[in-house]
């Protein structure tokens, strides 16, 4: 049974009604397994994550840097499938309404057809997608879909992202806009972009929706200073490169979720009521 109000949304208001800024934390589903990813997206609520985004093993995930092609790696090893992503998902609907989005390679959803896809995503308790490798301007039929299903649409926008482009594809985002503040592909840095403010200000020009910005924060440092510029700071490769280095141990959750909460505590120390 779909929400009445996607929870993406909701997190997203509320965080505005409390001048807080968010947390978006990816992972690799089914890295190191799927009974992992639970618990770990069960801890990261607890440790002040407003969403938990979830990498759908792939077999060519291009747009990813190493850290995050391993996990890709690991999780296609561990036996990690889009259904049974979907079914983990619905499994921790029991426990939390922490919101839920796919970061996926559109091959995947062609392959079962878009519509099953979204359905089943819909019906599991997933609130977007984020879909890498699909243009806007020829997601007409996804982004129908999405809407009826009650799914956000999640868009990337890069520095490279001319005006006339941030034109089409801001508008029609929903849930949030994914700012990603350095060329290329995923992975940690040791700096943090000079041009996130102006970018973020152009896109504003396009969008009221808030504006995520990640690629590259590895410490809380960042993150509180990425935060100043944005509605929330998304953090992948500096968690999934500690999953892959603590893997399948008794420990594992308790080392993510710690680092984690160094980063949410940052972000909403940082912010002004």
């Amino acid at each position: 049974m779909l929400s009445a109000v996607n929870r993406i949304v909701a997190r997203f208001e509320q965080l505005r009604n409390q001048g807080q800024k968010g947390l978006v934390i990816y992972i690799g589903a089914g890295d190191p397994h799927l009974v992992a990813t639970l618990e770990l997206a069960l801890g990261f609520e607890k440790a002040g994550v407003d969403v938990v985004e979830l990498g759908v093993p792939f077999s060519d995930p291009l747009a990813d840097g190493v850290v995050n092609q391993l996990a890709a790696q690991r999780g296609l090893a561990s036996g990690t499938t889009p259904p049974k992503v979907l079914a983990m998902v619905a499994e921790l609907r029991k426990q939390s309404q922490v919101p839920i989005v796919l970061y996926i390679y559109f091959n995947l959803l062609h392959r079962v057809g878009l519509e099953n896809f979204i359905h089943d995503a819909a019906a599991s308790g997933v609130d977007g997608l984020l879909v890498l490798d699909l243009p806007p301007e020829e997601s007409a039929n996804y982004e129908s879909l999405m809407s009826e299903a009650g799914l956000c649409s999640i868009y990337l926008i890069a520095p490279t992202t001319p005006e006339e482009r941030i034109e089409i594809i801001a508008p029609r985002a929903r849930g949030f806009i994914y700012y990603v503040s350095r060329e290329g592909v995923t992975g940690m840095q040791s700096t943090i972009s000079t041009t996130i403010g102006e970018m973020v200000a152009r896109i504003r020009r396009h969008s009221q929706l808030p504006i995520a910005i990640g690629f590259g924060v590895s410490n809380a440092e960042q993150a509180r200073q990425v935060a100043s510029h944005g509605d929330a700071v998304v953090v992948g490769s500096a968690v999934v490169n500690r999953i892959g280095k603590h893997g399948d141990t008794p420990g594992l959750a308790d080392e993510v979720c710690g680092f984690v909460q160094t980063l949410s505590q940052a972000i909403k120390s940082s912010a002004t009521k």
